[in-house]
């Protein structure tokens, strides 16, 4: 049906890995951006780099970008392209009114850019401090308080808890004022 979709908010091994299995399962179309592509096609050698066998890969359906906009059933999410993590890495945000659903939280799907207390890492392949800071402080940081973010890793957390206590943010709001003061 129409309403399946396996989207990718980036294409890190862990992710991925059963990309090709969920497809041949459910005959869903594969998403993810396009700056993921050559990590994706890269599984050799993320698996030679763990130590493990290479899984099977399957086409890439879609390309997303920043602003597109999914729909299935009633509800709607939107593409933040939020590079960092990986060049290609994505969040997925619905506002309150996502599409005809009312959700009583905004939610946002955040894979591996931001955590509970943490942010994603920069140091495999096409990974950057500056990007994921510039992303998580330019993007994520201005949507509403109480969203909703389930991390690809880890507890459940809001926007509001991780503007205020995330040592990452925090320290880089300390560290902007003291550069203005």
């Amino acid at each position: 049906s129409s309403d399946l979709a396996i989207v990718s908010t980036h294409a890190h091994i862990d992710h991925v890995g059963g990309l090709a299995r969920l497809h041949q399962y459910t005959g869903a179309p594969v998403m993810m951006h396009r700056e993921d592509l050559p990590l994706y096609n890269g599984m050799d050698v993320q698996a030679a780099f763990l130590g493990m066998k290479t899984p099977d890969v399957t086409d890439v359906d879609q390309l997303l970008k920043d602003g597109d906009a999914l729909q299935w059933g009633g509800y709607q999410a939107n593409v933040i392209h939020t590079p960092g993590h990986t060049p290609g890495s994505l969040c997925l945000y619905m506002p309150r009114q996502a599409g005809k659903v009312e959700l009583s939280q905004p939610q946002l799907y955040a894979g591996d850019t931001l955590f509970a207390g943490s942010i994603g890492r920069t140091d495999l392949w096409g990974g950057s401090t500056e990007k994921i800071m510039e992303s998580i402080t330019q993007k994520l940081m201005q949507l509403p308080e109480d969203t909703i973010v389930y991390p690809g890793h880890g507890e459940i957390t809001t926007i509001g808890r991780e503007r205020a206590t995330n040592p990452y943010l925090v320290r880089s709001e300390e560290h902007t004022s003291e550069l203005q003061s």
